[in-house]
């Protein structure tokens, strides 16, 4: 019914398949299962997490850690003590149904109860298509408190044996929150390390490739759990580990087989949690007390509110990209509650907490108000708050390449400036990788191959099966290589489509070149530093001859303006007819030509100067000498007078102090060149004369 699961969360349809199934069980006088701690923590939690944190976003998770980190051990820490506290505070004054609730037991209650539950959140926020940033920063703090929930639940847990409580062991409390944390990443990168290892070793043997990933990955969170370290940080630090190096070494099939089996073993999981969540909320004992259930419904919103609101002002203080109020509001309307909260209430002790079974109502109370009313309507309010969705579309080579070229900019940026940016230790663990790391752990080639000829190589087989599926060469882009076509007998394509054949020596050169050239990552140089600099022996040479070509350029500049002028428009016979008719005397014969014969040119007549043939005169004055006898009573001169009119021609009105001999060669400069006539050897002869 895709009507119904587009307003209702799958989460919450299960649980009321859940509800209903437990319901149908005990109307038949049967005692319903009860979803067990072990059951929980050992079969159905680790699938989820473990895809979890194999298909986890790497970039956004790195560039946002440190606000991950401050919500999740910061945020989860004010939660369970705020929570507590206001929840002994009722305790005193509930009544005398709560007056025995310690402040140990209401600061354990309120450490499984602060946490956000990456399996709720997962099941909500994969619906609604949140964008990268908001979907990060929630579902990264659900996966990071798990160190702080398990601290402080095992603590409080020793501490309600303990008769006193000694400053020591708060000292020893704190100090093993880093022991958990850190311990649970060390165990699940060493078991990340083992198994890209392992896949070095598997080339043989591709059908068990897959099953490495789950066994070590398993086998990482059982070793954490065995030390009672966090398991879900183990599991998250083995599958980020694993991942680059196991894919370079196993099949494209294995690849696709571990991708399906664990989206399918986590839904599976995710399913079963929710059905057994409304089963055992049928089959438990419960404990109803309304000042209790109430009172912890809402401290929790409460906490929570306080809690994103006063940490996002301190983290929009270090921040680049700001948190708007709609982005603290979707953070602090996402924290939901799911089964981890049961499962950690139901491993309480009778014999310690009696009132174990109020917890586990009050627990389930949240749990199902989280789920079903903030779970139902955050869909609603996102479409009503324009909060930016995710883009579903893969980004693009240009954006994958522009992206890296802007990463090594900015590193380059930090290493100039000397500030030791996230930038500059990403290029420091980069290049660490590629030159130690990956020789190990990856096989063959591919430790020294670059990204980008991986994935031309992956276009070019993908490109090939599609032309052998098609049967034949006709459907194929014209662009794809040659490599991708050998040994495939093609259909006759028209000429126009026919692929220009390479030898192969040819296309052994193009691959050398994309394999020399193509993203070619920083060599290693000195870094800058102005104390330290050494003269160079060839440095004043060098100067020197730099001063000589700059004098010899601004020579040639000089020169250049000073001989060019720009050529004059071209104007129209009518045009010309009109300029010549409304000033005749603007040319006249040189004065010391005597045996020149004088042009007359008629207004009226259709001849005009720009037909006159030009080509006798191309030489004169060129060469910036003054002009022969010889070469004056061969051409024809005309000398610019003062204009006499506002009409005269502005092109051949000369400025002040200018010679007839700097006119001719300027008028040379500017002349635009012989135009061939249909009769270049015969004289010009001007009507009239």
């Amino acid at each position: 019914i895709p009507s119904v699961s587009s307003i209702v969360p799958e989460s919450c349809l299960l649980i009321v398949v859940g509800l209903l199934v437990g319901g149908l069980i005990k109307g038949v006088g049967e005692k319903p299962p009860i979803l067990k701690s072990d059951i929980f923590f050992l079969f159905l939690l680790p699938p989820i997490i473990l895809d979890a944190g194999y298909f986890l976003p790497l970039r956004p998770f790195t560039e946002n850690l440190g606000t991950i980190l401050i919500f999740a051990v910061v945020g989860t820490l004010w939660n369970a003590f705020f929570l507590g506290g206001l929840m002994y505070a009722v305790c005193q004054l509930g009544g005398p149904g709560l007056n025995h609730i310690g402040l140990l037991a209401n600061l354990l209650f309120g450490s499984i109860i602060s946490a956000v539950d990456p399996v709720a959140v997962l099941a909500v926020f994969e619906e609604i298509h949140i964008n990268e940033l908001l979907h990060i920063l929630v579902f990264g703090e659900s996966l990071l408190n798990d160190a702080v929930t398990v601290v402080l639940y095992h603590l409080f847990e020793e501490f309600a044996s303990f008769e006193q409580v000694t400053i020591l062991d708060i000292i020893l409390g704190f100090l093993s929150f880093f022991v958990v944390s850190l311990g649970g990443v060390l165990v699940g990168v060493i078991y990340g390390v083992i198994a890209a290892f392992t896949s070095r070793f598997t080339s043989h043997i591709r059908v068990i490739e897959p099953l490495f990933v789950f066994l070590y990955s398993y086998m990482a969170y059982l070793s954490a759990e065995l030390f009672h370290l966090s398991g879900i940080m183990a599991l998250i630090a083995a599958g980020v580990v694993m991942r680059p190096y196991v894919e370079a070494n196993i099949s494209h099939k294995s690849h696709t087989t571990i991708k399906y089996f664990l989206k399918m073993w986590s839904s599976v999981s995710e399913t079963l949690i929710f059905i057994f969540l409304g089963v055992s909320t049928v089959a438990g004992h419960h404990y109803w007390n309304w000042t209790f259930v109430i009172s912890t419904l809402f401290f929790c919103l409460i906490a929570r509110v306080l809690g994103v609101l006063v940490l996002t002002w301190f983290i929009n203080k270090f921040r680049i990209v700001k948190l708007t109020p709609k982005d603290q509001f979707i953070i602090a309307y996402g924290g939901l509650r799911g089964a981890i909260a049961f499962s950690l209430g139901y491993l309480l002790d009778y014999k310690h907490f009696g009132m174990r079974d109020m917890f586990l109502t009050a627990i389930i109370t949240v749990i199902f108000f989280t789920v079903f009313v903030q779970g139902m309507t955050i869909r609603p309010l996102v479409d009503l708050l324009a909060v930016k969705k995710k883009q579903e579309t893969k980004r693009s080579i240009n954006e994958e390449i522009h992206t890296q070229f802007l990463d090594h900019l900015l590193t380059g940026i930090e290493d100039i400036c000397g500030h030791y940016g996230h930038h500059h230790w990403k290029d420091k663990l980069d290049r660490f990788n590629k030159k130690y790391v990956k020789k190990c752990l990856i096989a063959g080639e591919r430790s020294k191959e670059p990204q980008l000829i991986a994935f031309y190589h992956k276009m070019e087989m993908k490109q090939a099966i599609e032309l052998v599926e098609s049967g034949g060469i006709g459907k194929i882009p014209s662009a794809v290589s040659t490599v991708s076509i050998q040994n495939i007998n093609p259909q006759t394509l028209p000429l126009e489509r026919v692929l220009p054949a390479l030898s192969k020596d040819k296309e052994e050169e193009i691959r050398k070149i994309l394999r020399t050239n193509l993203q070619k990552t920083r060599q290693r140089l000195r870094s800058y530093n102005r104390h330290t600099l050494v003269a160079d022996p060839y440095e004043e040479a060098w100067n020197q001859m730099l001063l000589r070509r700059q004098k010899a350029r601004q020579l040639e500049q000089k020169m250049n303006n000073y001989l060019t002028v720009p050529a004059h428009k071209v104007d129209s016979p009518t045009m010309s007819r009109a300029r010549i008719g409304s000033d005749p005397l603007a040319y006249e014969p040189k004065e010391d030509s005597e045996n020149l014969p004088i042009i007359t040119i008629d207004p009226a007549s259709p001849q005009s100067p720009e037909s006159v043939d030009l080509m006798s005169e191309e030489p004169k004055g060129c060469s910036g000498l003054p002009p022969s006898p010889e070469e004056d009573e061969e051409g024809l001169v005309m000398r610019v007078k003062e204009p006499s009119s506002p009409g005269t021609d502005d092109v051949f009105t000369p400025g002040n102090g200018d010679s007839p001999s700097n006119q001719r060669m300027l008028r040379c400069l500017s002349d635009p060149g012989p135009r061939p006539e249909p009769e270049e050897g015969e004289p010009f002869i001007p009507k009239g004369q």
